[in-house]
């Protein structure tokens, strides 16, 4: 058993000084919702950093998109979409899209998109995935997502590599 604790110390003396690399990623969606799978960008992102271990932080800072772990199967994505729709659809009856009586966060190009924010709400802003031997370590059928909930628009996401 000292052996191996012995081992591990040495490792973390050996990791001692983490790393912190960052890109930005820009996409724009042809319609909502839409799943844009990045994961192979990603990817390329954690061979650039040259980072070998630690973990990839994967964020969007928009509301109305979400960045989600799933499998990328034709069928599924399509049933995803039609979940989604179904939680809040965007023809829905939402106060955020009553520009007569919403005053706040309001912008010239403002659009009524209370049904993204709702579906946004069961989604999330960002995934971590953890970073062994210079490899994402994602599931057999794991893919990344960026999820445009409004409407075409350019996104970013933001990938930030932390570790050895």
């Amino acid at each position: 058993m000292q052996h191996v604790m012995d081992t591990a110390n040495a490792r973390v003396e050996e990791m001692a000084a983490p790393r912190l690399y960052r890109e930005i990623l820009k996409h724009t969606a042809s319609g909502a919702p839409e799943f844009i799978d990045i994961t192979q960008e990603v990817k390329d992102v954690l061979a650039r950093s040259e980072i070998r271990e630690g973990s990839v932080l994967v964020f969007t800072r928009h509301t109305t998109a979400a960045i989600e772990i799933n499998e990328d199967e034709p069928l599924l994505m399509e049933d995803l979409k039609q979940f989604l729709l179904r939680i809040a659809p965007r023809d829905g009856n939402y106060k955020h899209n009553d520009f007569f009586i919403r005053t706040a966060n309001m912008t010239e190009d403002e659009c009524p998109n209370g049904h993204a924010h709702c579906q946004h709400l069961f989604l999330g802003t960002s995934e971590t995935i953890p970073v062994v031997d210079s490899e994402l370590l994602l599931g057999r059928w794991q893919r990344i997502f960026l999820i445009e909930l409004d409407r075409p628009r350019e996104r970013q996401v933001f990938i930030q590599v932390q570790g050895w």
